[in-house]
C-alpha cells in the first residue's frame, strides 16, 4: 500500500506598532508527487539541488536493480527534473533504506530562506538599529510632534524635579510612573517585532529593542525638563528602564510571552475618555495577566480562556477631590479576566483577526475582567 505524506501549511504572524503594525504571514503547502513506487517525494525549490540521499523509496521486497522499477523510477524522476542514476548496487531484500523526506516550505513567517535576511549580517548594535532606521525615525518623530507644543508654553532652562513614587502626596499617586513603564515596554515591543522581521531574528535584538525603547523615553524626558511645572525625573527614568527590561524578559525567556502579558485597561468615565490630565490617569489600570492557556496543563481545557490578573490603579486624586477633602486612594487589585485572544482570534487567518489578537496582548477591553482591590 502506498502512503503519500503531505505537510500541512503552518501559519505565523507578528504584529505590533503604535497604531497597530501588521506583518504579513507566509503559508506554504507541501507538494507530494503521486507514485506507486515512491513513498515520499517532496519537490525541492527551483534553486535547490536534490542529492542522492534526498530520495526515499519503499522497498518491501524489491531492489534498485529491478529493471521494471528502475525504468519507472527514471521516468518519474525525469518528469520532475530529478537526476537519475544509471547504476546502483543491489540491496539485499532485508535492507530497507528509510531516509527522511525533504523539508519543504516555511513553517513560520521567518523560515523562508529566500526572503529571510541573513542574521549574520546584523550582529552589531549599529547594524540592527540601521535595519529599522525608518521605524526608529517615525517613533522619534511622533514624540517630537507630541511634545513640541511645550516650546510655546513658557519653557524654562532644563532642570530636575523630584517627583516621588507612589505616595499619597505625589501628584498622580504613581499611575504616571506605570504609564512610563508601559510606554517604554510598548516601544521596545514594536522595535523587537520589526527587528525580528528585518534581521532574520539576529542574536541580541531583544537588548537592542530595549535600548531603543529606553532611548526614546529619555528623549521625552528632555522635553519634560523644560516644563515650568515639570522637570527631568529620575523616578521616570527608573520606570522607563523597568518597562524596557520587561520586554527583554518576555522576548528571551522561552515561552514567557505565551504565559505573561503586561496590559493596560482604560475604564470609561463620565466623559467616556479623558485625553489628558488627572482624569486621564484615573481611568488607567495597569496589570500583569497570567494566561492559563500558555500552560500545558490547561491548553486543551476550558480554563485556557481565563487569566489571573494583578495590578494597580488610583482614584480621587484630582485637584477638586483634594480640595474637597477626599482622601486619595491607591489600589492594588487581583482578579480574573477573559483571554479574548484565545477566545476569538487564536487561529485567525485574516490579517485583521491576527492584528486584533496581537493587540489584545497589550490592551484589555473594559468590563471583560472582575477585579477586587486589596488595598485602599
Amino acid at each position: 500500500m502506498t502512503h503519500v505524506q503531505q505537510r500541512r501549511p503552518q501559519y505565523g504572524s507578528k504584529w505590533m506598532s503604535a497604531a497597530g503594525l501588521l506583518a504579513l504571514v507566509y503559508a506554504s503547502p507541501a507538494l507530494a508527487a503521486p507514485a506507486q513506487d515512491l513513498t515520499v517525494f517532496n519537490l525541492p525549490r527551483p534553486s535547490e539541488t536534490l542529492s542522492a540521499t534526498s530520495i526515499s523509496y519503499s522497498l518491501p521486497a524489491l531492489s534498485l536493480s529491478n529493471p521494471a522499477l528502475t525504468s519507472r523510477r527514471d521516468d518519474d524522476a525525469a518528469h520532475f527534473g530529478v537526476p537519475t542514476f544509471q547504476s546502483a548496487p543491489s540491496l539485499s531484500p532485508d535492507v530497507k533504506p528509510i531516509l527522511s523526506p525533504l523539508a519543504y516550505g516555511p513553517q513560520d513567517s521567518t523560515s523562508d530562506v529566500g526572503d529571510r535576511p541573513d542574521p549574520q549580517r546584523f550582529r552589531s548594535f549599529g547594524s540592527q538599529v540601521g535595519a529599522i532606521k525608518w521605524e526608529v525615525a517615525a517613533l522619534f518623530g511622533y514624540y517630537t510632534l507630541a511634545n513640541s507644543q511645550k516650546i510655546f508654553e513658557d519653557p524654562t532652562w532644563p532642570h530636575f524635579q523630584k517627583e516621588g513614587w507612589f505616595g499619597k502626596d505625589t501628584r498622580n499617586l504613581g499611575v504616571d510612573k506605570l504609564a512610563h513603564t508601559y510606554s517604554a515596554y510598548i516601544i521596545s515591543e514594536i522595535a523587537y517585532a520589526r527587528l525580528k522581521r528585518k534581521t532574520g531574528d539576529a542574536p541580541g535584538i531583544a537588548l537592542t529593542a530595549a535600548a531603543i525603547g529606553s532611548g526614546i523615553m529619555l528623549y521625552t524626558e528632555i522635553w519634560d525638563s523644560i516644563e515650568p511645572t515639570g522637570g527631568w525625573s529620575w523616578e521616570d527614568v527608573a520606570f522607563n528602564s523597568a518597562g524596557a527590561g520587561l520586554s527583554v524578559l518576555r522576548n528571551t525567556v522561552p515561552g514567557l510571552d505565551r504565559k505573561l502579558d503586561f496590559r493596560l485597561m482604560i475604564m470609561p468615565n463620565s466623559n467616556i475618555y479623558s485625553r489628558q490630565g488627572k482624569r486621564h490617569f484615573e481611568q488607567q489600570r495597569y496589570f500583569f495577566a497570567l494566561k492559563l492557556g500558555g500552560f500545558r496543563a490547561f491548553e486543551n481545557s476550558p480554563a485556557r480562556f481565563l487569566e489571573l490578573h494583578a495590578g494597580y490603579y488610583a482614584k480621587d486624586f484630582t485637584n477638586e477631590d483634594r480640595a474637597a477633602g477626599i482622601e486619595p486612594k491607591r489600589r492594588i487589585f487581583l482578579g480574573v479576566g477573559l483571554n479574548l485572544r484565545e477566545l476569538f482570534f487564536k487561529n485567525s487567518r485574516s490579517r485583521v483577526g491576527r492584528a486584533a489578537g496581537e493587540a489584545l496582548d497589550y490592551f484589555q477591553l473594559p468590563y471583560t475582567a472582575i477585579h477586587r482591590h486589596i488595598t485602599n
